[in-house]
């Protein structure tokens, strides 16, 4: 039975570190994207910064990454730029995978 409790528990462990991980990627892809478009908003220092918080508090608002998108696209549309909502998608998941390789970069020792 020790066994069959000892996995129980790595699977937990693993399930808890993984959530972790996907949390910080979450945010940290956030701030990747609030950045990006803050620039493409034509904001820079202090204000893209500013930008780029209101891009992670978005995110508290529903569960999922749509709270995120209609954020972007009511500021973009509200400005006049001129980007489609997939490209948007995409820049959201190009940037997905580079907060994880950050993160995973800085976990190594």
């Amino acid at each position: 039975m020790t066994n069959f409790e000892d996995r129980e528990k790595g699977f937990e462990r693993k399930f808890a570190h993984d959530e972790e991980l996907k949390f910080k990627a979450t945010a940290r892809r956030n701030k990747l994207l609030g950045l990006w478009a803050a620039g493409e908003l034509g904001m820079s220092g202090d204000a893209a910064q500013a930008y780029a918080r209101e891009v992670i508090k978005a995110d508290l608002e529903q569960p999922g990454e749509e709270d995120v998108f209609r954020k972007i696209r009511k500021d973009f549309d509200a400005k006049g730029v001129k980007l489609s909502d997939h490209q948007i998608r995409r820049k959201m998941s190009e940037l997905m995978g580079e907060a994880i390789a950050q993160i995973e970069a800085e976990a190594k020792p």
